[in-house]
């Protein structure tokens, strides 16, 4: 009787159920996918072998991040030029592998719209690779942080080729000498921020980057070939830059950064971390007027350096200090940071000495 009664039941539920399903739940979820189809602009696929049904579904991605599609053959990179060529703007290939020259032509070539690539940690890719990336004329942002492969010859052609780009990455691309740095300030005239880590670099090509009219960031971690002759170039002016990152440049002294001070008075961010005693640069700090944030993380910083000259950074508001690894700074130079520095927002203490006492 029971099984007869939840027999009648579901056949009197069915008419409901699929009446449900077919005039109001299905049209709905429909015109759901269709808005996302629409709408979705961004995309982050796990696995490559979807692509071209991916963006059949969604033909309005504008970027794509392939960063856990680490087999991303040319075969991918087709579909992905010849489906999204209208819309496309920027994709990042930071962890993926396996495409050569051909796919990304395919890209420059059909992609007229493509502004960013990212093809850091690409250590296979070679010269012909960024010959390839040239024919993207409307490229602005390239990322090309350790591509060990390439030389001067392979950037040659994107300075070239590339004449819009305003953000570049050659860290670590050991390839990349003068030469190829040169080409920046000869043919990217735009360029806004510029990471050059430890490239062997000189003076030879500084002087020219350091003319560039818009360069507001300007990274040299790590370039030992970095001098006090090569920042005396700065005494002929560098206005527009804003953040310059030295850190581990081991050959600079106060006379370099007394020629960097009198060409970049604007500066708002300087890194000086694990470089040379910084107890002569106090007095050419005093200059930047503008500086809100100052990082000096492993520098030999004693108590007497922070008594004379704390208002380097502290007195102006949302100032940044950074003293990470700083190991001859006593406790009682801490407690003069936190008594004095009221406008200090971000304060970097790690891996130094001091307790839970410790008020600042």
């Amino acid at each position: 009787m029971k099984h007869a009664m939840n027999k009648e039941g579901d056949s009197c539920l069915a008419p409901l159920e699929l009446l449900l399903k077919h005039t109001i739940f299905s049209p709905i979820c429909k015109h759901f996918y269709a808005t996302e189809s629409k709408h979705r602009r961004t995309l982050k696929p796990q696995r490559q072998e979807h692509l071209s049904a991916i963006l059949c579904r969604y033909p309005n991605i504008n970027h794509l991040d392939l960063t856990l599609c680490s087999r991303v053959s040319d075969i991918s990179l087709s579909i992905i030029s010849n489906a999204c060529a209208s819309s496309f703007r920027s994709i990042d290939f930071s962890r993926s592998r396996l495409f050569f020259t051909s796919g990304l032509l395919g890209l420059g070539l059909n992609c007229k719209k493509l502004v960013e690539i990212d093809l850091s940690n690409g250590t296979e890719l070679k010269d012909s690779a960024l010959a390839a990336v040239a024919e993207a004329k409307n490229l602005e942002k390239l990322w090309l942080a350790r591509c060990k492969s390439i030389t001067d010859m392979g950037w040659g052609c994107v300075a070239v080729g590339c004449r819009k780009l305003k953000f570049i990455c050659l860290k670590w691309c050991l390839g990349v000498g003068d030469l190829g740095v040169g080409l920046i300030a000869v043919k990217c005239k735009h360029i806004r921020y510029l990471d050059l880590s430890n490239l062997s670099i000189t003076n030879k090509c500084l002087s020219s980057i350091l003319k560039l009219q818009h360069l507001e960031e300007l990274v040299l971690e790590g370039c030992f070939g970095i001098d006090d002759d090569s920042l005396a170039v700065l005494k002929h002016g560098c206005k527009s830059l804003k953040s310059l990152d030295m850190s581990t440049c081991r050959s600079i002294s106060h006379n370099g950064l007394s020629s960097l001070i009198s060409g970049a008075e604007g500066l708002q961010q300087l890194t000086l971390a694990h470089g040379s005693s910084v107890t002569s640069f106090a007095d050419c700090l005093k200059k930047l007027s503008l500086l809100q944030s100052v990082k000096l993380d492993g520098c030999m910083i004693t108590y007497d350096w922070v008594e004379n000259h704390w208002k380097l950074v502290c007195v102006a508001k949302g100032a940044e200090l950074k003293m990470e690894s700083c190991t001859l700074v006593s406790r009682e130079a801490f407690v003069l940071i936190g008594q004095r520095c009221h406008l200090l927002e971000e304060l970097d203490l790690t891996d130094n000495e001091i307790d839970e006492k410790l008020e600042l």
